[in-house]
C-alpha cells in the first residue's frame, strides 16, 4: 500500500541546500562556520522558500561533497539538528530529507525524529555507477525499516518516500531501460513517487524522458529533481505531479548559494501557472 504525499495538486518544494556541515573537508575549508550559523541559513532558506509560495521543503547535506554512500554520524547529528529547525519555522508545511549521497536509513530515521513528512532517496532499486563507486539499492531492507518504525502504510508517522529513477550524476550499472528502471522503483521498490532528473545538479530532463517515465508507471506520482527553470515551466510543468527547485531560485542561479527571494518567487509563480499535469 502506497503512502499518499503530503501535498494537495501539484507541488513546488524547495531544495534546502545545507552549507557544509562540520567534519566534511569543506566545512574546514570555509573556516569552520558554528553549527548554529548553519542552522539560522538554513532556516532563512526555508522560510524564503515558503514565502515565495512554495508548499513544502526539502534538507539535504548538499555542501558535504566528496559524499560518502552512508552518511558518518557526525553528519547525521548535525542534519537531524538543521531539519529540526527546518520543521519548527515550517509551521504545517510539510517537509523532507535527503543524505547524500543514498542514505535513505538516515533520512528516514532523521524524518520520523524530527517530524518531517516526506524522504527522497536517489538510487532505491538496481545499481548505479557514481563518483562515490557503485551505489546499489536497498528497498528491501529500507521499507522493512519503514514498517518497524511505524511510518509506512497505516502507521501512526507515515512518511512518504520519493525515488529517483536513473539519478543525476549516476549511470546504471546494467544499462537498463528508463521504463523497466521506472516499473521497477516503482512497482517492485514500491516508491510513493518517481523523480527524474538531468545529468548533473542544475540540469533539466528532456520532456521525453518525463513522458517515458510516466507511461511506465502512470499510477504513481512524477516529480522532477533537477533543473526547473522559469523558462522550462511552461513545457516541463504540465507533465509533472511536483518539483523540486534550488538553483533556479539561489543567488545567481548557483546550487548552494543563499535562497534569492524574488527568483524563488518567479520560479513559483511560472510553475503554478504552468498548466496541469
Amino acid at each position: 500500500m502506497k503512502i499518499s504525499l503530503p501535498f494537495e495538486g501539484r507541488a513546488l518544494v524547495g531544495a534546502v541546500h545545507l552549507q557544509p556541515l562540520p567534519g566534511s573537508p569543506l566545512w574546514e575549508a570555509a573556516g569552520r562556520p558554528s553549527l548554529e550559523a548553519i542552522v539560522a541559513r538554513a532556516v532563512s532558506d526555508a522560510e524564503a522558500y515558503l514565502t515565495a509560495g512554495c508548499q513544502g521543503v526539502i534538507v539535504e547535506n548538499f555542501g558535504d561533497a566528496p559524499f560518502f554512500k552512508r552518511a558518518p554520524l557526525e553528519t547525521v547529528a548535525c542534519l537531524t539538528r538543521c531539519a529540526r529547525a527546518v520543521v519548527e519555522a515550517a509551521g504545517s508545511a510539510p517537509v523532507g530529507v535527503n543524505v547524500l549521497r543514498n542514505d535513505g536509513h538516515a533520512a528516514l530515521a532523521i524524518a520520523l525524529a524530527v517530524g518531517a513528512s516526506f524522504v527522497r532517496v536517489n538510487v532505491l532499486s538496481g545499481a548505479a555507477v557514481t563518483d562515490q563507486g557503485l551505489i546499489e539499492g536497498e528497498a528491501a531492507t529500507l521499507l522493512r525499516l519503514r514498517a518497524g518504525l511505524g511510518a509506512g502504510a497505516g502507521g501512526a508517522n507515515p512518511i512518504a518516500l520519493l525515488a529517483d529513477v536513473h539519478v543525476k550524476h549516476a549511470e546504471p550499472l546494467a544499462g537498463g531501460s528508463l521504463t523497466t528502471a521506472a516499473q521497477d522503483t516503482a512497482k517492485r521498490g514500491l516508491a510513493d513517487a518517481l523523480i527524474v532528473s538531468g545529468s548533473g545538479t542544475g540540469y533539466a530532463p528532456s520532456p521525453e524522458r518525463l513522458r517515458e517515465v510516466r507511461a511506465a508507471a502512470p499510477e504513481t506520482p512524477l516529480w522532477l529533481g533537477s533543473g526547473l527553470t522559469v523558462e522550462n515551466c511552461a513545457e516541463l510543468g504540465p507533465l509533472l505531479d511536483g518539483a523540486v527547485v534550488g538553483s533556479a531560485a539561489e543567488v545567481e542561479g548557483k546550487a548552494g548559494n543563499p535562497v534569492d527571494p524574488a527568483r524563488a518567487k518567479a520560479v513559483v509563480e511560472a510553475f503554478l501557472y504552468s498548466g496541469s499535469a
